[in-house]
């Protein structure tokens, strides 16, 4: 068996579910190389793919799992409904659209994108999410990008409790309140942009610790989400960084090394505000 497969750790969510704790985000992976990626990062030991309907490639991630020969149900494969879709209906439709492009049986983890709390729909269409758990083709829901208080908002109408909360973090930004509010509840905090886009390649801090080691510094970082006990889905379309990024489950960051990357919050956000995206 590939090392970095029997080393990623299964973590159980929630709902009894479980999830490989490192996988492959495709945010921006064009459809021209969409079915190699993904064939790829199976081959490298890859178990879980991150998707979404505005990401446009999920025939694509579909078609490399089909082709890739390993059995569906050791890959995880998570996917998500954007914000003009949300709202009941229209989120049943959408549901049946992603499932029809990706053309895998069932999606393992449906997300809710954003909050959009202007439109303030989110929770009906929780509701719908929580029918199509119902059905079958979907394993797992949660949400991404949820505030403590969306959290809050959603938890009191639902009957099912979201399983994992997918946000932006990375040492320059740890959302501290967001995970606690989602420990809460025992919902998984996922980390996209885990790596912040390269900023922390030269980060003085990072580099010495990756030094210590004998890692990059995107392991470095990496490492710092695993042992957090975060989720997480760095991406890449390059196979030697797909491979490095696996492969952190052979050192630990000390106590004091953690420590010094916490100092590293300042509360840069990349990407949208939730509050006010959408």
């Amino acid at each position: 068996m590939n090392f970095q497969l029997e080393q990623n750790p299964q973590i159980t969510l929630n709902d009894g579910n479980t999830i490989p704790q490192l996988g492959l985000g495709v945010y921006k992976v064009g459809q021209d190389i969409g079915v190699e990626l993904v064939k790829t990062a199976l081959d490298l030991g890859y178990r879980r793919i991150d998707t979404a309907s505005i990401y446009d490639n999920e025939i694509e991630v579909g078609g490399g799992i089909r082709q890739s020969g390993i059995a569906r149900e050791e890959i995880f494969v998570t996917t998500k409904i954007w914000n003009d879709r949300q709202g009941y209906h229209d989120a049943l439709e959408a549901i049946d659209e992603g499932l029809a492009r990706l053309n895998i049986g069932y999606v393992d983890m449906l997300l809710i994108h954003w909050p959009v709390p202007r439109q303030n729909k989110f929770v009906d269409t929780w509701r719908a999410f929580e029918e199509t758990v119902a059905t079958g083709r979907v394993r797992s829901i949660g949400v991404s990008n949820f505030h403590p208080q969306h959290i809050e908002q959603l938890v009191e109408h639902a009957q099912i409790l979201p399983s994992i909360n997918q946000v932006e973090m990375h040492p320059a930004l740890q959302q501290t309140e967001v995970r606690v509010a989602n420990e809460k509840y025992g919902i998984k905090t996922e980390a996209w942009s885990p790596l912040g886009r390269g900023m922390f390649s030269e980060n003085p801090v990072i580099t010495e610790i990756a030094k210590n080691h004998g890692k990059t510094a995107a392991q470095t970082v990496l490492r710092w989400h695993i042992q957090l006990g975060n989720l997480v889905i760095p991406k890449s379309s390059n196979p030697v960084r797909l491979a490095e990024n696996i492969d952190v489950f052979d050192f630990s960051l000390s106590a004091d090394e953690m420590e010094q990357i916490k100092t590293l919050d300042s509360g840069h956000r990349i990407g949208p505000n939730p509050e006010t995206f959408g």
